[in-house]
Protein backbone atom coordinates (compact mmCIF):
# COMPACT_ATOMS: atom_id res chain seq x y z
CA UNK A 1 0.00 0.00 0.00
CA UNK A 2 1.61 3.26 -1.16
CA UNK A 3 0.43 6.31 0.76
CA UNK A 4 1.23 9.89 -0.24
CA UNK A 5 1.37 12.37 2.61
CA UNK A 6 0.25 15.74 1.30
CA UNK A 7 0.71 18.79 3.52
CA UNK A 8 -1.82 21.45 2.54
CA UNK A 9 -0.09 24.83 2.75
CA UNK A 10 -2.28 26.86 0.46
CA UNK A 11 -3.89 29.25 2.92
CA UNK A 12 -3.35 33.00 2.85
CA UNK A 13 -2.11 33.11 6.48
CA UNK A 14 -3.81 36.49 6.85
CA UNK A 15 -4.34 36.15 10.61
CA UNK A 16 -0.70 35.22 11.17
CA UNK A 17 0.62 38.11 9.11
CA UNK A 18 3.18 35.81 7.42
CA UNK A 19 3.21 32.33 5.95
CA UNK A 20 2.15 29.97 8.73
CA UNK A 21 4.06 26.97 7.44
CA UNK A 22 7.34 28.86 7.85
CA UNK A 23 6.60 30.25 11.33
CA UNK A 24 9.09 29.01 13.92
CA UNK A 25 8.11 26.88 16.90
CA UNK A 26 10.83 25.71 19.26
CA UNK A 27 13.54 26.42 16.71
CA UNK A 28 11.82 24.60 13.84
CA UNK A 29 9.38 25.71 11.18
CA UNK A 30 5.82 24.45 11.65
CA UNK A 31 6.18 22.69 8.33
CA UNK A 32 9.24 20.81 9.60
CA UNK A 33 7.28 19.60 12.61
CA UNK A 34 4.44 18.37 10.41
CA UNK A 35 6.91 16.55 8.15
CA UNK A 36 8.49 14.86 11.17
CA UNK A 37 5.08 13.74 12.41
CA UNK A 38 3.72 12.21 9.21
CA UNK A 39 6.92 11.22 7.40
CA UNK A 40 7.26 7.82 9.12
CA UNK A 41 3.59 7.08 8.47
CA UNK A 42 3.56 7.45 4.68
CA UNK A 43 5.51 6.39 1.61
CA UNK A 44 6.38 9.93 0.51
CA UNK A 45 5.62 13.51 1.57
CA UNK A 46 4.86 16.46 -0.71
CA UNK A 47 3.64 20.00 -0.10
CA UNK A 48 0.54 21.44 -1.75
CA UNK A 49 0.94 25.19 -2.27
CA UNK A 50 0.50 27.80 -4.96
CA UNK A 51 2.89 30.57 -5.94
CA UNK A 52 6.67 30.44 -5.85
CA UNK A 53 7.61 26.88 -4.87
CA UNK A 54 11.20 27.90 -4.10
CA UNK A 55 10.14 29.22 -0.69
CA UNK A 56 9.91 25.57 0.38
CA UNK A 57 13.23 24.52 -1.18
CA UNK A 58 14.94 24.11 2.20
CA UNK A 59 12.57 21.25 3.08
CA UNK A 60 13.64 19.12 0.12
CA UNK A 61 10.11 18.16 -0.88
CA UNK A 62 8.23 18.33 -4.14
CA UNK A 63 5.58 21.04 -4.28
CA UNK A 64 2.30 20.45 -6.11
CA UNK A 65 0.00 23.33 -7.02
CA UNK A 66 -3.79 23.42 -7.08
CA UNK A 67 -5.35 22.49 -10.39
CA UNK A 68 -8.65 24.20 -9.52
CA UNK A 69 -7.53 27.77 -8.91
CA UNK A 70 -11.16 28.91 -9.07
CA UNK A 71 -12.19 27.16 -5.84
CA UNK A 72 -10.09 29.11 -3.33
CA UNK A 73 -10.62 26.65 -0.44
CA UNK A 74 -8.67 23.65 0.91
CA UNK A 75 -10.86 21.43 -1.29
CA UNK A 76 -8.61 22.52 -4.17
CA UNK A 77 -5.66 21.14 -2.21
CA UNK A 78 -7.42 17.83 -1.64
CA UNK A 79 -8.20 17.64 -5.34
CA UNK A 80 -4.55 18.34 -6.17
CA UNK A 81 -3.48 15.65 -3.68
CA UNK A 82 -5.76 13.02 -5.19
CA UNK A 83 -4.64 13.99 -8.70
CA UNK A 84 -1.01 13.62 -7.63
CA UNK A 85 -1.74 10.20 -6.13
CA UNK A 86 -3.39 9.00 -9.32
CA UNK A 87 -0.61 10.31 -11.54
CA UNK A 88 2.20 8.93 -9.37
CA UNK A 89 0.69 5.54 -8.56
CA UNK A 90 -0.21 6.00 -4.89
CA UNK A 91 -3.11 4.04 -3.44
CA UNK A 92 -4.07 6.46 -0.66
CA UNK A 93 -3.53 10.08 0.31
CA UNK A 94 -3.08 11.38 3.83
CA UNK A 95 -3.89 15.10 3.90
CA UNK A 96 -2.91 17.32 6.81
CA UNK A 97 -2.67 21.09 7.28
CA UNK A 98 0.73 22.75 7.46
CA UNK A 99 -0.04 24.47 10.77
CA UNK A 100 -0.71 21.45 13.03
CA UNK A 101 2.58 20.66 14.80
CA UNK A 102 1.29 17.99 17.21
CA UNK A 103 -0.32 15.51 14.82
CA UNK A 104 -0.68 11.98 16.26
CA UNK A 105 2.09 9.53 15.46
CA UNK A 106 -0.59 6.87 14.87
CA UNK A 107 -2.66 9.05 12.52
CA UNK A 108 -2.36 6.98 9.34
CA UNK A 109 -2.87 3.50 10.82
CA UNK A 110 -5.90 4.54 12.87
CA UNK A 111 -7.53 6.29 9.93
CA UNK A 112 -6.75 3.32 7.68
CA UNK A 113 -8.33 0.91 10.14
CA UNK A 114 -11.58 2.88 10.20
CA UNK A 115 -12.23 3.83 6.62
CA UNK A 116 -13.49 2.16 3.49
CA UNK A 117 -12.62 4.93 1.05
CA UNK A 118 -12.15 7.92 3.40
CA UNK A 119 -11.73 8.77 7.07
CA UNK A 120 -11.21 12.05 8.92
CA UNK A 121 -9.95 12.86 12.41
CA UNK A 122 -11.91 14.35 15.27
CA UNK A 123 -11.05 15.54 18.78
CA UNK A 124 -12.94 17.37 21.48
CA UNK A 125 -16.15 17.10 19.50
CA UNK A 126 -14.64 18.90 16.50
CA UNK A 127 -14.14 17.26 13.14
CA UNK A 128 -10.91 18.06 11.33
CA UNK A 129 -12.01 17.71 7.75
CA UNK A 130 -8.63 18.37 6.14
CA UNK A 131 -6.89 15.76 8.30
CA UNK A 132 -7.95 12.63 6.49
CA UNK A 133 -7.04 9.51 4.59
CA UNK A 134 -8.55 9.27 1.13
CA UNK A 135 -8.52 6.59 -1.54
CA UNK A 136 -7.22 7.81 -4.90
CA UNK A 137 -10.32 6.20 -6.38
CA UNK A 138 -12.34 9.13 -5.05
CA UNK A 139 -10.82 11.54 -7.55
CA UNK A 140 -13.40 11.05 -10.30
CA UNK A 141 -16.26 11.41 -7.82
CA UNK A 142 -14.71 14.58 -6.41
CA UNK A 143 -14.29 16.09 -9.86
CA UNK A 144 -17.98 15.45 -10.59
CA UNK A 145 -18.93 17.07 -7.27
CA UNK A 146 -16.82 20.13 -8.08
CA UNK A 147 -17.96 20.54 -11.69
CA UNK A 148 -21.60 19.48 -11.47
CA UNK A 149 -22.60 20.28 -7.89
CA UNK A 150 -20.36 23.31 -7.36
CA UNK A 151 -18.82 21.76 -4.24
CA UNK A 152 -16.23 24.00 -2.54
CA UNK A 153 -15.95 22.85 1.10
CA UNK A 154 -14.00 19.86 2.40
CA UNK A 155 -16.69 19.51 5.08
CA UNK A 156 -19.35 18.91 2.44
CA UNK A 157 -17.10 16.54 0.52
CA UNK A 158 -16.37 14.44 3.62
CA UNK A 159 -20.10 14.07 4.18
CA UNK A 160 -20.79 13.39 0.51
CA UNK A 161 -18.24 10.58 0.23
CA UNK A 162 -19.27 9.00 3.55
CA UNK A 163 -15.98 9.54 5.36
CA UNK A 164 -15.61 7.63 8.61
CA UNK A 165 -14.70 9.61 11.73
CA UNK A 166 -11.90 8.62 14.12
CA UNK A 167 -11.67 10.27 17.53
CA UNK A 168 -8.52 11.18 19.46
CA UNK A 169 -8.42 12.30 23.11
CA UNK A 170 -7.57 15.91 23.87
CA UNK A 171 -7.31 15.92 27.67
CA UNK A 172 -3.76 17.28 27.93
CA UNK A 173 -3.70 19.12 24.60
CA UNK A 174 -5.46 18.80 21.28
CA UNK A 175 -3.25 16.78 18.89
CA UNK A 176 -4.88 18.68 16.03
CA UNK A 177 -4.21 22.12 17.51
CA UNK A 178 -3.51 24.43 14.62
CA UNK A 179 -1.67 27.72 14.58
CA UNK A 180 -3.46 30.58 12.82
CA UNK A 181 -2.40 33.62 14.88
CA UNK A 182 0.64 34.82 16.84
CA UNK A 183 -1.33 34.10 20.01
CA UNK A 184 -1.88 30.50 18.95
CA UNK A 185 1.81 30.20 18.14
CA UNK A 186 2.54 31.28 21.71
CA UNK A 187 0.05 28.69 22.98
CA UNK A 188 1.76 26.02 20.88
CA UNK A 189 5.05 26.99 22.52
CA UNK A 190 3.43 26.59 25.94
CA UNK A 191 2.15 23.13 24.98
CA UNK A 192 5.63 22.12 23.88
CA UNK A 193 7.21 23.27 27.14
CA UNK A 194 4.57 21.68 29.36
CA UNK A 195 3.87 18.40 27.58
CA UNK A 196 6.85 17.79 25.25
CA UNK A 197 4.54 16.21 22.66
Amino acid sequence: MRIAGVIIAGGRSSRMGREKALAMLGGKALLSRVIERIGPQVTAVVVNANGDASRFAAFGLSVIADRHLDIGTPLAGLHAALSFARDEGFDEVLTVPSDAPFLPRDLTPRLAEARSTAAIATSGGQQHFLTGLWSHRLLEELEVAIHDAGLVRVKDWAKSCGASVVDWPDEAYDPFFNVNTPEELAEAQRIMVEFNP
